[in-house]
């Protein structure tokens, strides 16, 4: 009751004010913290991290970790944040996020907004890490070199995160997509790789893609992943897409989330799973709005799953309901780990 109370009020605000808000809450000790939702049953491997459960905060709830530690309380199985970026930057012009909630959708155009690399490595180094927290590296709207970027942010965060994201697949940054091509993502993946090597306690690379991807595309962008060694992929980031949308701002430049976004990732991260063979770990992002949706990606080929834009409708206890729900999925099935239902139904989505 005291969740719905909250966000009720939360939609009374602008969108963009009513996150800060919801950081805020979550800094003050006003939200609800329960820990991670974890059983035998629930414990996950992911690209080497020990996971409570496989329900994780996807990047972009808390893009200058100013809330992290209280998030790794709050039911997650691990917390991704960022996007960072080497310098500070204040994003794209307001107004940059909106509400749709006719369809349980987010759209935003941010543009990575964040008070850079330095500050947010600064409020991780004495952080206590409850759950595996990884960083999600982005690049200056205004780089010359923006391959050279994401080395710069994980040589600043990555001595004080469990995982890193390269993350060329936001739709924000002015031709940040481009390097989702196999020769520009070389680069890419070269020099993160490169600057991994250097840390002196190497960390696992994931990289996230967009849904806007052909089976060919995805086809050559995850053999560019594996060849350069990374560890993971995450699919999906947000859409460019518009299709079957109701809300009055259905038509605002930015990245879509939420709801609408749950087939197309699904089938993208399907077919993600399919070219990268089988044991490679995926996590499937994207339109998960409850437990049904969750357990949906996993039977999809996910490893483990991430949330964002559903806490918008659904309250930041999602989380936690959604790993009570799979294990119960579990006990039913007579199964020992969520791990057996992985790829059950991948076929069904290709």
């Amino acid at each position: 009751m005291i969740e719905k109370l909250g966000l009720a009020a939360l939609r009374q605000l602008d969108p963009e004010q009513a996150h800060k808000a919801a950081i805020s809450a979550l800094r003050l000790g006003l939200v609800s913290l329960p820990g991670a939702v974890t059983t035998p049953r629930l414990k996950t491997n992911l690209a080497g991290l020990d996971l409570p459960n496989p329900v994780g905060l996807a990047a972009g709830f808390d893009k200058n970790a100013q809330a992290t530690a209280q998030l790794c309380r709050a039911g997650f199985g691990f917390v991704e944040i960022g996007a960072a970026t080497p310098r500070p930057q204040p994003g794209n012009p307001k107004p940059r996020l909106f509400r749709l909630t006719e369809d349980h959708a987010v759209i935003n155009r941010f543009g990575f907004n964040n008070d850079g690399a330095q500050a947010i490595a600064s409020r991780l180094r004495s952080l206590d890490r409850r759950v595996p927290v990884g960083i999600n590296l982005g690049a200056n709207k205004d780089s010359a070199d923006k391959a050279a970027d994401f080395a710069k942010v994980l040589g600043v965060i990555g001595p004080h995160v469990d995982f890193a994201t390269v993350n060329v697949s936001s739709p924000n940054t002015e031709k940040l997509r481009d390097l989702q091509g196999a020769k520009a993502l070389r680069a890419v993946l070269g020099g993160v790789m490169d600057k991994r090597a250097d840390l002196a306690r190497p960390l696992p690379i994931f990289l996230k893609i967009a849904p806007d991807l052909n089976a060919d595309e995805i086809a050559e962008l995850v053999g560019t992943a594996r060849q350069a060694g990374i560890d993971a992929i995450i699919a999906t980031n947000t859409t460019l897409s518009r299709e079957g949308l109701q809300s009055r701002h259905a038509h605002e430049p930015g990245g879509l989330s939420g709801a609408p976004l749950f087939e197309k990732s699904t089938r993208v991260l399907a077919q993600v799973c399919k070219a990268a063979g089988p044991g490679f770990p995926v996590v499937g992002v994207g339109g998960i709005s409850g437990p049904a949706d969750a357990l949906a990606k996993i039977r999809a080929g996910a490893c483990a799953v991430q949330l964002y834009s559903a806490m918008v409708y659904h309250g930041l206890s999602l989380a936690g309901r959604i790993a009570t729900v799979l294990d119960a999925a579990v006990v039913a099935a007579g199964a020992d780990n969520i791990s057996e239902f992985i790829g059950q139904n991948q076929g069904d989505w290709l």
